[in-house]
């Protein structure tokens, strides 16, 4: 505190009362960092009490603000302190809640500090510690803004962080200016990477797409009383050794995270008067057991909550695991979406232990992987032993206790084809290619193939058929043939003999909009042209029938889509006379 003046005994209350505020937010922001990442209950009560705190404190610093700077000698940047922390307390519950409208508010809260220039004076406080936490402030604001897809934005935040590191590294010759300049690369190369198509408007600049789930792309269903299910809680976990990242978030994750998310509906309140929602709560009402909160007298749909996992060891997975079977209400199902690199092992013969003998998914780091194997030269190499940093088929089978829904993108994808289900509970398991032709192998940074057919079906047909750039209103007729397929195969799908195991799945808007995409990659697979003498395909556990996936209707839909964007030259006709010799005039 600056004794700048004399205090009567208002200002005197004034100044004691922020400071007291300012300290026990501080406390309780800390202690959020001691709390375990999984889990809800205890988490949950500790954040609204952490966000009412910095609440109380924004609003207090507002209408005080005149003997703030005057007597206590308040500073911009510590404002912009408190906003940043408010910023990031809506960042965390979003990732939560899954509900974007906290995005939008911590994307608000960012907004406004670089608006209002809160941190503008920060590297002429000579304070190293206080440049930092600028520098920390410009890489969640980027962050934030990715998954909000405003690249522009994005684009220009690089810029400015370019300049602050630059100017970091000149006034306090830090140890760690080389690992912020490593932050600005990862996030230029996300961005460069990622785009899969460019989609231009009718005045020739590029549209941003959203790919979230919005009424407009839910596909349709012929409920039947079997589709018991919702999905209610996910596992994202990330480790492919090639892809490139940003925040521990891959583009495959990245791309995952925005699939299995609905659109917000509602701003949780405005900001743009620097006031946060007088009470904060995290939905309405509390969920059902169905997945459901009630809304002005109405039942809205849930989003499930979500787990990010960057190169988890296989104990750290397991703990979430754990954790989010727990949380599972009665009618909820678990998702599990792994990007990995396989650990592929040639089982032994008259193998008994189909859960740990043909190897597994490397979810941690491979280096960690070759450090361990080598850390002791001299022992003898045994075939008896498993990898204890892969995780293994067999790891799962004690979670096939509650309904689990299993997506496996790797190269060793089909050692999970065999997983039982042994307490009677849905199953289902997709799989993607084990490798793909070579015209399609050399993806590498820019991500799976396989993951942008769950995550933009049209974007990875695109793709397949060489498209880079695209009209919007080419764009928006093929996303009806899109839409089309979607509708088509759902109906296939529920009149079809496939049992128990994907029918409770089917109701809930994620896990058919998960099933119908794998379809449609696996019915473009089937008649592309590069694949016609590769082994390669998707698989699924329990099968899907060939009744199905060989079914005209769809076949028809795809030679429509290829034909109005004029790639149909790349899709063999099955019903075609073969081609005449070469040599034939």
């Amino acid at each position: 505190m600056e004794n700048m003046n004399p205090l009567d005994e208002h200002e005197r209350k004034v100044i004691i009362e922020f400071c007291h505020l300012l300290e026990k937010s501080k406390q309780l922001f800390n202690g959020l960092r001691e709390l375990p990442q999984y889990g809800h209950k205890q988490w949950h009560s500790y954040f609204g009490r952490t966000f009412d705190v910095y609440t109380k404190l924004w609003k207090f610093q507002q209408k005080h603000r005149c003997i703030l700077d005057s007597k206590y000698g308040l500073k911009r940047w510590q404002i912009g302190e408190i906003a940043s922390k408010i910023g990031q307390l809506y960042y965390h519950f979003y990732l939560r809640t899954s509900n974007t409208g906290y995005l939008n508010e911590a994307y608000s809260f960012y907004y406004a500090i670089r608006g209002r220039c809160y941190y503008t004076k920060a590297s002429k406080e000579d304070k190293c510690e206080l440049m930092v936490k600028k520098l920390r402030y410009y890489a969640r604001f980027i962050v934030v803004c990715l998954l909000l897809k405003k690249l522009k934005l994005v684009r220009d935040l690089i810029k400015e962080l370019d300049r602050q590191i630059i100017d970091y590294g000149i006034t306090y010759d830090p140890d760690d200016q080389m690992e912020w300049a490593l932050v600005v690369d990862e996030v230029k190369a996300f961005i460069q990477m990622e785009p899969v198509i460019t989609v231009l408007h009718p005045d020739n600049y590029p549209v941003t797409l959203s790919h979230r789930l919005s009424p407009l792309t839910t596909p349709p269903v012929e409920r039947n009383s079997n589709m018991s299910l919702v999905l209610h809680e996910i596992l994202i976990i990330g480790s492919n050794s090639q892809q490139v990242k940003f925040s521990e978030l891959t583009i495959d994750m990245y791309r995952m995270l925005q699939t299995l998310e609905r659109e917000a509906t509602g701003e949780i309140h405005q900001i743009y008067d620097d006031s946060p929602r007088q009470k904060f709560t995290s939905t309405p009402n509390a969920p059902n057991n169905k997945g459901y909160y009630l809304e002005n007298g109405r039942n809205k749909p849930l989003n499930p909550h979500k787990y990010l996992l960057y190169k988890p060891s296989p104990s750290q997975l397991l703990v979430y695991l754990a954790s989010g079977c727990l949380d599972l209400p009665l009618y909820g199902a678990l998702l599990i979406y792994i990007s990995s690199d396989g650990q592929i092992v040639q089982p032994p013969k008259n193998s008994e232990d189909g859960g740990y003998d043909a190897g597994g998914l490397i979810t941690t780091s491979k280096n960690d992987i070759y450090r361990e194997s080598n850390r002791d030269s001299k022992a003898p190499t045994t075939t008896k032993h498993k990898e204890s940093h892969c995780l293994h088929p067999g790891d799962l089978f004690p979670f096939t206790r509650r309904p689990l829904f299993l997506i496996i993108d790797s190269d060793n994808s089909y050692v999970f084809q065999n997983l039982p289900q042994l307490f009677g509970q849905p199953l289902v398991v997709l799989m993607s290619p084990a490798e793909f032709p070579a015209p399609f192998r050399d993806r590498g940074e820019r991500g799976s193939l396989f993951t942008l057919f769950l995550h933009s079906p049209l974007s990875a047909f695109c793709y397949f058929c060489q498209i880079h750039e695209l009209h919007l209103v080419h764009w928006d007729r093929a996303q009806n043939y899109i839409d089309t397929f979607m509708a088509e195969a759902s109906q296939l799908v529920t009149r079809s003999r496939l049992g128990n195991r994907y029918m409770p799945f089917m109701g809930d808007d994620f896990l058919r909009l998960l099933v119908l995409r794998f379809i449609f990659c696996e019915v473009i697979i089937r008649t592309h042209r590069a694949f016609e003498h590769h082994p390669c395909h998707t698989r699924a556990a329990p099968p899907l029938p060939e009744e199905l996936l060989g079914h005209p209707a769809l076949f028809h839909i795809v030679m429509d889509l290829a034909s109005h964007l004029q790639v149909r030259h790349h899709f063999q006709d099955p019903n075609a006379p073969a081609a005449p010799p070469a040599n034939r005039e």
